[in-house]
């Protein structure tokens, strides 16, 4: 079973995200979503959990000493250690990028610790000693981390067998194995013609292998333009 605990500062935030059919879900198979307020194990007075930074200025920095008291009363061991049995991972904007064969690695682990930062982000002793991983959304910054936990949480569990409604609703989708890393391809519904725009034929054959080969072919199409939009070139 997969266990995932999140540090945060608003662990109200995550009220809608667990309501969510696909966490139900997972939940009720017996995966676990945990929310730790550091708050609640800051050994500074008046619930303090960050300070200036060091050389000067704008925004606060979370405390190590905020975050490893957190740590420690959780799992009750030195949080250096914890690398050994689960995966800590720092919501960092300069992280590894999040994408689908990171969250197959991810999935395949027991447990994970997602660690959110506020303001202007982590003591840097915290990512050092304390995360085995740092993971960015996105080559932009938010507030805090909570967005970028529900992101990996959501990718995670929704790949958990029994979350998803349909067993193969995971298996080929955009950036899938089973699509070779490309988009997914189109989909279509009901009406079949609408304002005279209609469903490719293709689709109303039922002709399954036939149509297996388009949406292959149009996942590669949908890849191809990817690759060559401006902007979409390795980073350096």
């Amino acid at each position: 079973m997969m266990e995932i605990d999140v540090f945060t500062l608003f662990p109200d935030a995550f009220g809608w995200f667990a309501t969510q059919r696909h966490v139900t879900n997972a939940l009720a198979r017996g995966h676990a979503l945990g929310l730790v307020n550091y708050r609640d194990h800051t050994p500074l007075s008046g619930r303090q959990v960050d300070d200036t930074p060091f050389g000067g200025g704008a925004g606060m920095v979370l405390r190590v000493d905020v975050v490893e008291a957190a740590l420690r009363a959780r799992y009750g061991r030195d949080p250096v250690s914890l690398g050994a049995v689960r995966r800590v991972i720092a919501l960092d904007a300069g992280g590894r990028l999040l994408d689908d064969a990171l969250v197959d690695e991810l999935r395949q682990a027991p447990a994970l610790t997602l660690l959110c930062g506020r303001y202007e982000g982590f003591d840097e002793r915290i990512l050092e000693h304390f995360a085995t991983d740092r993971v960015s959304i996105g080559r932009y910054v938010l507030a805090g981390g909570e967005l970028a936990a529900m992101v990996v949480c959501d990718a995670v569990l929704r790949k958990l067998p029994g979350s998803l409604g349909h067993a193969d609703s995971a298996v080929e989708e955009s950036f899938s194995a089973a699509l070779q890393g490309g988009p997914e391809y189109p989909h279509y519904t009901r009406p079949a013609e609408y304002r005279g725009w209609r469903v490719p034929e293709i689709l109303l054959s039922g002709h399954h292998g036939r149509i297996a080969g388009w949406r292959r072919e149009q996942s590669a199409m949908r890849l191809s333009r990817h690759e060559h939009r401006p902007g979409n070139g390795p980073l350096p």
